[in-house]
């Protein structure tokens, strides 16, 4: 999967920026997976939760707390995320490469 500078490699589990690798936590790179999988499309925090989790756990807060890790680690400008929207009060949508 590649995004304008943002690099996903399935296969060996790498994911990188500008070329960099990013060392990322098993579930920051399973929802970096779940996003890019689903790029341009709005995924639930529900949604997510349940992939990550299961479906009987609510973990929306630690699904922010990974979600904002995720970000430090791949975005320029956590300001201006330029990969990961927030959709606010429904989930997280990743941009498509147009």
């Amino acid at each position: 999967f590649r995004l304008a500078d943002l690099y996903i490699d399935y296969d060996k589990r790498i994911v990188t920026v500008d070329g960099n690798t990013v060392h990322l936590t098993p579930i920051e790179y399973r929802i970096i997976v779940l996003l890019s999988l689903n790029a341009g499309t709005v995924l639930t925090h529900e949604f997510l939760c349940r992939e990550l989790w299961g479906p009987y756990v609510n973990k929306s807060k630690a699904l922010r707390v990974n979600v904002a890790n995720l970000r430090r680690k791949i975005e320029k400008d956590t300001a201006d995320p330029q990969y990961i929207l927030t959709e606010i009060g429904v989930g997280y949508r990743l941009l498509e490469d147009i």
